[in-house]
């Protein structure tokens, strides 16, 4: 049997519930994984569809068992959910019900030490989504010593990033940093009251270089702000998006763009002229003004969850933007 079917994701319930899933609609689960949130919506209305998206190879034999259980109504695209605009189009697919998005990496991911994501297990420093592209061992050995600390520091929100960028350069001058353990004892030493740190809050200093290393190697911000666009293009009317984040800078990236399309935008002066009228009608109706967060329960039985934070918003029958091709030509 799958181990897919003793999985449960993170806030499903609360995902499926924002989604308001219903007999006929169209979804999709954005990001696969071992498919937790497409069996919920398939088992939540008998004649919907779901169309998923996973780059991860290792989620083929998860997406074998879904459509051997709901025959006809589940197909996977193979690819990076911020090509859904293009993608599901392409696939005949141009209005959906339902789109879910999951941030955070699975649990086999993290556990498996093989896949390079993990301070806590030895192995390889890859960290790559699928199996393609630069790994983390490529960053960590060949960006000089400011562009690493750049990395660390906007992308783990790391305020001794300079510190830990120096220490992996002088680290890799003796031999090429090759493992996630080497990795993180050098960051561990490089932070000052790292021990103290740890035990005060229960966080290892080694958190934030590895959560900076996975987002850059697999550009997830990028992938994100792409998938929020896709999403616009691809909604109905009424169609909700539901987006599940683990982190302030994915957090912060979708409040943002919920915001900004739902016309939640700062107010210009009232000594200025009326210029509220320049702005485009909202594409988003916000569902909810502050973010969901996970049950006590649900955290005790999975403190991967303590961190997460659910965003709903509802799309509204305003045409999407016409997209920017490069050189600014719609």
């Amino acid at each position: 049997m799958i181990a897919s079917l003793g999985h449960i994701p993170v806030m499903r319930d609360a995902v499926v519930g924002a989604l308001a899933v219903r007999d006929g609609g169209v979804y999709v689960d954005g990001t696969f994984g071992l498919g937790g949130y497409t069996r919920a919506i398939l088992a939540a209305a008998p004649g919907c569809v779901v169309w998923a998206i996973d780059r991860d190879p290792a989620a083929r034999p998860h997406a074998e068992a879904v459509a051997n259980d709901f025959p006809d109504r589940f197909r996977l695209i193979h690819g990076c959910f911020g090509a859904m605009g293009r993608s599901l189009p392409g696939h005949g697919v141009h209005a959906v019900n339902g789109i879910a998005l999951d941030l955070g990496i699975s649990s086999p991911q993290v556990d498996d030490p093989v896949r390079g994501f993990s301070f806590l297990r030895d192995g390889p420093l890859d960290m790559r989504m699928s199996a393609e592209g630069p790994t983390a061992a490529d960053l960590i050995n060949t960006l000089d010593e400011q562009a690493l600390a750049d990395v660390i520091h906007v992308l783990g929100e790391e305020r001794h990033a300079r510190r830990v960028a120096r220490a992996i350069v002088a680290a890799r001058a003796e031999a090429p940093l090759a493992r996630t353990g080497r990795l993180a004892e050098v960051v561990r030493a490089a932070i000052p009251g790292a021990a103290r740190q740890q035990a005060r809050d229960g966080i290892d200093p080694a958190t934030r270089t590895f959560q900076a290393l996975r987002l850059k190697v697999n550009d997830e911000l990028g992938e994100l702000a792409a998938g929020l666009t896709g999403a616009e293009s691809l909604l109905a009317p009424g169609g909700r998006l539901v987006v599940v984040s683990f982190h302030s800078l994915e957090d912060r990236l979708v409040k943002d763009f919920m915001r900004d399309r739902s016309g939640d935008r700062p107010r210009p002066s009232r000594h200025l002229p009326a210029a509220a009228n320049d702005q485009p009608p909202p594409t988003f109706r916000a569902v909810g003004r502050k973010a969901l967060r996970p049950g006590d329960a649900e955290v005790a039985a999975n403190p991967r969850a303590r961190s997460a934070r659910l965003r709903v918003a509802e799309r509204t029958d305003v045409p999407a933007p016409t997209p920017l091709e490069p050189g600014g030509q719609p």
